[in-house]
């Protein structure tokens, strides 16, 4: 049987509503859990996922059959709802209604997945890529 053959490669980058430090050391390995769990479940791979106490990176392979849109719908949709429910929070959790998605060639890959895996170093040390780190534009 044939099918079909498709190299859709996305980093996605969103943050917490107004960038509050919500993703403390101590919920972060369960968040994260939850990012990749909904991800597989629509068919992704997950390539690489970190991120700082306000803003998470996602480098994903997506299949043909879902949106960027409704990928991240449903990803911060689950994953906010899974933190109200299920973790100890001060207030309600929020995503940031925004996000950043940027298409990857197989030949950029390696290095943007890279740069996922090692989020707090690279901002530990000042070495971020800025564009990859807004979440939204400004629209004139």
């Amino acid at each position: 049987m044939r099918r079909s053959k498709a190299e859709v490669y996305l980093h996605l980058v969103w943050s917490t509503a107004h960038r509050k430090q919500w993703l403390t050391p101590e919920i972060e390995r369960e968040v994260h859990r939850c990012i990749q769990h909904e991800a597989c479940r629509l068919g992704c791979v997950v390539l690489g996922l970190n991120g700082m106490p306000d803003h998470v990176h996602l480098v994903v392979q997506v299949p043909t059959t879902v949106s960027i849109a409704h990928l991240v719908k449903q990803i911060k949709g689950v994953s906010s709802t899974f933190i109200n429910d299920h973790l100890e929070v001060e207030e309600l959790f929020r995503w940031q209604e925004h996000y950043a998605v940027f298409s990857l060639s197989r030949s950029h890959l390696n290095r943007v997945v890279a740069y996922v895996k090692h989020q707090k170093q690279q901002h530990a040390v000042g070495r971020v890529w800025a564009a990859w780190e807004e979440t939204d534009a400004e629209v004139g």
